[in-house]
């Protein structure tokens, strides 16, 4: 059986149970017949769905509701799931530029709060001691040719006294302790290596004793005095959100409060798996209680600069292969108009095509309505097939008989 056929049957159930409904609740002293009638002459261009008629107390007894379509601006809000994360332009690490062994670990711990320029351990270097010696040899070779100004032997001691305190200097060793050398004379063999930047200790790899290499990450610090979210948005939704926009975010570590940032970046991917897209929310964190790893909510609205006709959601009937609006005529009748659907916001839907502001929809009990449309569309298929008989409409007696189901009256002999 066709899916076709499938609705048809399941139309014609649930209007015989609709009719049962109605003989049993009716009042047994005076019957009310309700009526619905089809205008076979007005059939949906597209769906072949015939308009329905309801007087007015069947409309009471199975609950049909109207609404006016408006027009006007439709916000869309956008909710999202991600996860506290870095800055990653506040995340630096600390690396030695030369190789030598760490002697002292002056920061021995991850987590703790370390301040720019801080020494955080002490490292023996051999290259680093025969720099030194080379600096020393250099200042007294520039103080010895000092009696002959002007010289080719003093303009090169010179030159080689600068090339020695800046292979001292592209090291990392601080221009005080250059200085300090020059003038005293000692040699140390090792070297202080201080902090790059502010912030926490999110990573450790050095220990006391062990062999570092060039390169090699000692330290991670993060100033965590700002902070990411990076949340993932439905695929439908990435082209409302823009940068700059406002973003509210919830954690589920702080229940009912909320913080207040900004969407920063907008990812140009989608994953193939979620079919979703990252967008990056950046918030302030001066007391340091958003923590990366965290949980996160976000909550986005988006500001429409055009307008739009809405319907209430419940007005749309979505088959899978169309949408569909009953719009109330002036005459009382309810025709189907098959409609293009835009944006969704709370309880409204945008109309793109097939519904005018200020017509009147059916808000609810829309698919009983749909389910007798199609039944009087499949009442004329079935005539056109040349079917036994011919019918024009379905009567729902208020009666006493119990039995009472949707009838057709016919048009002739068949």
């Amino acid at each position: 059986m066709t899916s076709r056929k499938q609705r048809i049957l399941a139309a014609a159930l649930v209007l015989s149970a609709i009719a049962v409904t109605v003989s049993l609740t009716g009042s047994a002293g005076a019957p009310e017949p309700a009526v619905v009638g089809h205008d076979h002459a007005a059939m949906s261009a597209k769906g072949g769905d015939h308009p329905v008629k309801l007087p007015e107390s069947l409309e009471r007894r199975i609950g049909v509701t109207y609404a006016v379509a408006t027009e006007g601006l439709l916000a869309r809000d956008i909710d999202a799931v991600g996860t506290v994360t870095y800055d990653e332009r506040r995340l630096v690490s600390l690396n030695p530029k030369i190789d030598g062994w760490v002697e002292e670990l002056l920061v021995d711990y991850t987590g703790e709060e370390v301040r720019r320029g801080q020494p955080m351990l002490r490292i023996y270097s051999p290259s680093l001691v025969a720099a030194q010696e080379e600096l020393l040899l250099a200042r007294r070779f520039r103080d010895r040719t000092r009696e002959a100004p002007g010289s080719r032997a003093a303009a090169n001691a010179e030159a080689l006294l600068e090339a020695a305190r800046r292979r001292l200097a592209y090291w990392d060793v601080p221009e005080d302790e250059i200085r300090r050398v020059e003038e005293t004379g000692q040699i140390r063999k090792g070297l202080l290596l201080r902090a790059p930047a502010g912030g926490v200790v999110v990573e450790k790899h050095a220990q006391e004793g062990a062999r570092i290499v060039p390169g090699a990450p000692l330290y991670h610090i993060a100033d965590l005095s700002t902070v990411w979210v990076e949340a993932e948005v439905f695929e439908k939704d990435l082209s409302l959100v823009r940068r700059g926009q406002e973003a509210l975010v919830s954690l589920e570590a702080y229940p009912g409060d909320t913080f207040v940032g900004r969407v920063t970046y907008v990812y140009p991917t989608v994953s193939v798996e979620t079919r979703t897209g990252r967008i990056r929310v950046e918030l302030p964190n001066p007391d340091g209680r958003l923590r990366p790893g965290m949980y996160a909510s976000v909550h986005v609205s988006t500001h429409p600069t055009a307008k739009s006709v809405t319907v209430p959601r419940t007005a749309v009937l979505n088959t899978g292969e169309r949408a569909v609006v009953f719009v109330r005529r002036s005459d009382g009748a309810l025709v189907p108009r098959e409609v293009r659907t835009g944006l969704s916001s709370g309880d409204r839907v945008a109309i793109l095509e097939g519904v005018q502001a200020g017509d009147t929809v059916v808000s609810s009990a829309a698919f009983l309505i749909d389910a007798e449309s199609s039944l009087g569309a499949a009442m004329k298929a079935m005539r056109m097939d040349g079917g036994p008989g011919t019918h024009t409409g379905h009567t729902l007696s208020g009666g006493e008989a119990p039995a009472a189901v949707a009838g057709h009256a016919g048009h002739g002999a068949g």
